[in-house]
C-alpha cells in the first residue's frame, strides 16, 4: 500500500488509481476529506472537484489543496453538463444514498465512467452476525450500530451487479477486497469492499 492509502486508510485508493487515467478529469462525489482527490492528483495529476455537504469535511478539503464544491447529492448533478468528466467517483457513499438508482444515472450522464466502492453486506461475517447473532452487522467497513447508522441502502456484490444489469450499465472491472487483500476466490461471501468501474452500453 502506498503512503497515501497507509495515511487515509482506505484500501481502496490504490485500486482505483490503478484504473484512473494520467492527467484525467474527475469528480469526486461525497469526497469527505479530500485525500481520495489528493491522492489521486499525487499518483496520476488528475485534475477536479469533490462534492461535499458536510462543512467540517469542506473545511478539510481546503486544508488538503482540494478544490470542492459543497452541495447535496441528494439533489443530483444538475449544475454538471453531460460529458464533463472523465472519471465520477462515488467512494463508500453509495450505501448512504437515499436515491441510488439517480445518483449511478447522473454519475453516467455527468462522466464517461462511474467508479464505486461500497461495504459489501454479503460478506461471511455480516450473515453470521444477522443469521446467529440476530443483530445488525458491525464491523471494520461497517463500524456504525444500526441507531445511528447513516447507511440506507446496504447492498451486496451480487446487488450492485444487478441493479447495473437492469440498467444497462456495463461493468468494466470489478476489484473485491477484504483486509487491504484482494479476493478472488467467493467474492461475495469472502470480500468485505467491492470496487467497480462500470460505463453506458453503447
Amino acid at each position: 500500500m502506498t503512503e497515501h492509502g497507509e495515511l487515509s486508510g482506505r484500501p481502496e485508493f490504490d485500486a482505483i488509481a490503478g484504473w484512473v487515467a494520467p492527467q484525467a478529469t474527475v469528480l469526486d462525489l461525497g469526497c469527505g476529506d479530500g485525500l481520495l482527490l489528493k491522492f489521486l492528483t499525487g499518483t496520476r495529476g488528475v485534475k477536479g472537484y469533490g462534492i461535499e455537504i458536510v462543512d467540517e469535511n469542506v473545511l478539510a478539503c481546503v486544508k488538503n489543496g482540494v478544490n470542492v464544491i459543497q452541495s447535496d447529492l441528494e439533489r443530483g448533478l444538475q449544475g454538471f453538463d453531460a460529458g464533463s468528466f472523465d472519471y465520477v467517483i462515488l467512494s463508500q457513499t453509495l450505501q448512504a444514498m437515499r436515491h441510488t438508482e439517480e445518483i449511478v444515472l447522473e454519475m453516467l450522464r455527468v462522466g464517461r465512467q462511474g467508479i464505486v466502492s461500497f461495504p459489501n453486506f454479503g460478506h461471511w461475517h455480516a450473515r453470521w452476525q444477522v443469521a446467529v447473532g440476530g443483530r445488525m452487522p458491525v464491523s471494520e467497513e461497517l463500524p456504525y450500530q444500526w441507531y445511528d447508522t447513516p447507511n440506507v441502502h446496504l447492498c451486496t456484490i451480487s446487488d450492485f451487479e444487478r441493479l447495473c444489469a437492469s440498467h444497462e450499465v456495463r461493468i468494466l472491472e470489478r476489484i473485491v477486497l477484504h483486509a487491504g487483500r484482494r479476493v478472488e476466490f467467493l467474492p461475495n461471501l469472502l470480500g468485505s469492499l467491492a470496487v467497480f468501474r462500470f460505463e453506458r452500453r453503447h
